[in-house]
């Protein structure tokens, strides 16, 4: 099988394109409104962009609350979604309007950031603190705005549970992080192996 992107005549029920980019790390993202209101949405269009410094980006179709939030405030947190915690993170991908605390919908407890004026999950095995660094607006290849908000911000301060500390690293088999997959499905990453890269 073979489609042009442009047509997007593939022929299937459903669109197969984010079922080819997975698992995606899911963006627990919090926030917090310059009315004082908490906000808490997870986002599939998430991840790492580098290490030194470290920074993280995460990409929502129109401006939404969090990237309202992170604009207005200059910061964000970026909460570890596992397995524990799945139906909670979904509970709080409700579409619900403007102020509404997802943090109280999902029954999950809201702190402030060390470092930052923005809400994080108090039940997540991890959480990093952001202030925002730059905020896009991805373009297509016409020269037009794609209808995206990408949200840049540079990790500050990171929270860890020493519950999924094991001999000096963080365990994911006890993390049991989640994965976004295509259509409506997810992944636990429960199975770990090591692979070591060649020696040159």
């Amino acid at each position: 099988m073979f489609y042009s992107t442009d047509s997007n005549r593939h022929g299937l029920a459903h669109d197969p394109f984010k079922a080819i980019v997975t698992p995606r790390p899911i963006g627990w993202i919090g926030s917090k409104g310059r009315d004082g209101s908490l906000n808490l949405s997870p986002y599939s269009f998430f991840n790492a962009v580098c290490d030194t410094p470290k920074i993280i980006m995460f990409s929502s179709q129109g401006r939404k609350d969090s990237a309202r939030n992170a604009e207005e405030t200059g910061a964000f947190t970026a909460n570890f979604v596992s397995r524990n915690l799945v139906d909670k993170m979904n509970a709080s991908s409700a579409a619900v309007p403007y102020g509404v605390d997802e943090f109280a919908l999902a029954g999950l407890t809201a702190r402030m950031g060390t470092l930052i004026d923005a809400p994080y999950v108090a039940e997540a095995f991890a959480v990093l603190e952001c202030r925002v660094t730059e905020i896009r607006n991805p373009m297509t290849l016409a020269g037009v705005p794609a209808g995206n908000v990408m949200v840049f911000g540079e990790v500050v301060g990171i929270h860890i549970d020493e519950a999924i500390i094991r001999d000096g690293r963080l365990d994911m088999e006890l993390a049991r992080p989640m994965g976004r997959m295509g259509y409506m499905d997810y992944s636990e990453a429960s199975s770990v192996f090591e692979l070591l890269r060649p020696a040159s």
